[in-house]
């Protein structure tokens, strides 16, 4: 899949829990055109302006649950399909101030026949902040 796809223009956000600015959105999409199995993501590396949040900040989420990271390892019984959009929740206090953002992703997926594991597929684009 191009990496130009993995970012989903709409979804990119502050969020709030209980009138407080817990963090900042991102709505991103499978980079291996088959989809994977949640126990196939090894990793995602989020940079935005230059900061990268480490892994125990960020949360996928897909349909109705949330996940920290770690939680996707034994998940061998739900796939993460090519075209559905996963979020993804970074938790940062205060969130991002409004306006345009650049926006770094690398996608880490075990993908059984590739050579070299994980499979890294990034991409980078300019965001504009949903208020």
């Amino acid at each position: 899949m191009p990496e130009e796809f993995m970012i989903q223009p709409g979804g990119f956000k502050n969020v709030s829990r209980d009138g407080q600015v817990v963090g900042f959105q991102l709505r991103v999409r499978s980079a291996y055109y088959r989809g994977v199995y949640l126990s196939l993501v090894e990793d995602f590396e989020i940079t935005v302006d230059g900061e990268t949040f480490p892994r125990d900040r960020i949360r996928f989420a897909i349909g109705e649950k949330s996940y920290t990271l770690d939680e996707l390892a034994p998940i061998t019984d739900q796939r993460w399909p090519f075209r559905q959009p996963a979020t993804l929740t970074v938790l940062k206090p205060g969130g991002l101030k409004t306006g345009m953002h650049d926006v770094h992703l690398a996608q880490k997926l075990r993908v059984s026949y590739m050579p070299v594991q994980p499979s890294v597929y990034v991409s980078t684009k300019k965001m504009s902040l949903v208020v």
